[in-house]
């Protein structure tokens, strides 16, 4: 028996074995990356306490359904002299072990849900739990990808769950931990089977091509555990790949051409030169590394990998010591990071990250990714809010990279364009970032609503006037009452609009005080005021006298106000 399963040389002419079948693991002791597992199953067999439903979730190929395989064979196994209890170290010798092992166990009951779904294939498994094992401890029920059940499967599996007989065992395992009903879980004992790391994935496949005598470069290990994101099965099936492409061994080359990589270094020095500015050297290079056969979106998520690795360089320095990185990334790393603040990496994150998006949907997606570059290095380089902050209060001028300035030759740290300089102060002028707005004060409430007015926002402005009472006005802070008719958008609405026209930030607040009188039913009252002084004037009282029903109904306004006296067919006008 070997370490990861059968590891004798294929006779010739025999059917060749992939990797991933061939060491597949048969006990705990190879399982990899599942140590917490493995540790849980020890101690419930050690005490006894073994629960009748298992539940296995994690990402594909990380070990789900061989796990439940050594579960079944370490609950059913009888030792080499026969009288065994279930352990944490199946012997792999006597006849259950051998049976499970080989998928032809009548005790141990596999059932793929992707492909039987339905209540009728439930009803049939569930009939056969009642009768006892025929030669194993346990009758155990292998049910992958579980979450692919229907509702009615599950509601026919839930009542057997709870009250199985007590030779039954349950494993399930499933991708879609979500998708399981809430009844099922609460009868299982869940593992959640972990991702592999890098550096215990990359040990795995050293292992396992030093027992094939193949010759590997630990970077080109290093790249297949990457791209296996944390599944060994994965990484496996990548490393058969690789062994095929290459006759003397398995090279990082090797495996960047057959991933369609970019160079980590050549990446690195793509990063630099978009970093400083150096735009025909960085096409150039990114170029050169799609006629290498690297495709545009795995170029621009590597300089994402080596961006995220700058930032944690930059912000924990002794990271760069991670054995991860080779000597010529490391020194790549810390370069890069000592010269680049953090502003300017994170705006590299987020212009990468929706670049790659781009790139992906795009018809043409060199072209795209073209853009994504010369688009980073622009925005890299302009200043952060917190210097444009410095700025504007010191009164000073900003530089900023001039897109029509010719692209500098050659290489260099000093490749950058040439900028363009404006050298007002930022509350001033328009600069080249964008137009500020000078600060405006308005004295009350009235000249608030008045500005609202000006600048046509007819709606908001009737909502001042009409349905709005003010609390409390300060510069900047608008403590109001309203009414139901107020849209409830409303406060953020005239916030935002207040700090475009006036320059500053302004606080709307809703208040439950009563107020003052709107604006319109002060307009009103004042109507009414002046109303009542027109009658009283002793013009309009004699006209009054001389025309019967004549009133007073409102006044028109050309220049001065001045009331309008009406009779059925009459208006007099003051004059």
């Amino acid at each position: 028996m070997s370490l990861f399963g059968d590891d004798e040389p294929a006779a010739t002419g025999a059917a060749y074995r992939v990797l991933a079948r061939k060491y597949r693991p048969t006990n705990f002791d190879d399982l990899v990356g599942q140590d917490v597992l493995v540790r849980t199953l020890s101690n419930a067999m050690k005490t006894g306490r073994l629960a009748h439903a298992f539940l296995l979730t994690g990402i594909r190929g990380v070990g789900k359904t061989t796990t439940a395989r050594i579960i079944a064979r370490a609950l059913n196994c009888i030792g080499e002299d026969g009288q065994s209890g279930p352990t944490i170290h199946p012997c792999g010798v006597c006849p259950n072990c051998v049976m499970i092992s080989e998928d032809r166990h009548m005790d141990v009951i596999e059932m793929d849900a992707a492909s039987r779904t339905g209540v009728g294939d439930i009803r049939e498994l569930i009939d056969t739990v009642h009768y006892a094992p025929t030669n194993a401890r346990y009758k155990v029920y292998i049910i992958d990808e579980v979450h692919m059940l229907s509702t009615n499967a599950f509601n026919a599996l839930l009542k057997t769950l709870e009250e199985p007989p007590p030779h039954v065992k349950f494993i399930f395992a499933t991708t879609e931990l979500r998708k399981i009903p809430v009844t099922i879980l609460s009868r299982c004992q869940t593992f959640d089977l972990k991702r592999v790391e890098g550096e215990v994935l990359a040990a795995h496949l050293a292992r396992i091509v030093a027992k094939e005598g193949v010759q590997a470069e630990e970077a080109a290990l290093k790249l297949i555990a990457g791209a296996a994101e944390g599944s060994v099965r994965d990484s496996l099936s990548l490393l058969d790949q690789a062994i095929a492409h290459g006759e003397n061994g398995v090279t990082a080359d090797i495996v960047r051409d057959m991933l369609g990589m970019a160079d980590r270094s050549r990446s690195f020095e793509l990063l630099e030169q978009l970093f400083a500015g150096q735009v025909q050297d960085a096409l150039s290079t990114f170029a050169a590394q799609y006629n290498d056969g690297a495709e545009p979106a795995s170029q621009l998520q590597e300089l994402m990998e080596l961006v995220h690795l700058t930032t944690r360089v930059k912000l924990v320095p002794d990271l760069a010591a991670s054995a991860e990185l080779v000597e010529r990334e490391r020194e790549y790393a810390r370069s890069i990071a000592a010269r680049m603040n953090v502003g300017s990496l994170t705006r590299a994150w987020q212009v990468l990250s929706k670049g790659l998006h781009e790139t992906r949907n795009a018809p043409n997606p060199y072209m795209a990714a073209e853009m994504v570059l010369i688009r980073l290095m622009h925005a890299t380089q302009l200043p952060g809010p917190d210097e444009l902050a410095r700025i504007a209060q010191s009164g000073g001028s900003v530089s900023v990279p001039s897109p029509s300035s010719p692209a500098p030759s050659g290489g260099g740290g000093g490749g950058r364009p040439t900028a363009s300089t404006v050298a007002a102060p930022m509350m001033a002028q328009p600069a080249a970032l964008g137009e500020t707005v000078p600060t405006m004060a308005l004295r009350n409430f009235e000249d608030l609503v008045e500005l609202f007015k000006d600048k046509r926002e007819a709606v908001l402005w009737s909502h001042l006037f009409q349905n709005v009472r003010l609390v409390n006005f300060e510069n900047g802070r608008l403590e109001v009452n309203i009414s139901s008719h107020v849209p409830a958008d409303f406060s953020g609405k005239v916030q935002n609009l207040l700090k475009d026209w006036t320059g500053q930030r302004w606080v709307v607040a809703i208040s439950n005080a009563q107020g003052q009188p709107t604006l319109k039913e002060k307009a009103d009252a004042g109507k009414r005021q002046r109303l009542e002084e027109a009658r009283e004037h002793p013009l309009v009282q004699a006209v009054t006298r001389h025309f019967t029903g004549a009133q007073v109904i409102d006044f028109i306004r050309p220049e001065t106000p001045k009331p309008i006296i009406a009779t059925h067919n009459d208006t007099i006008e003051e004059e």
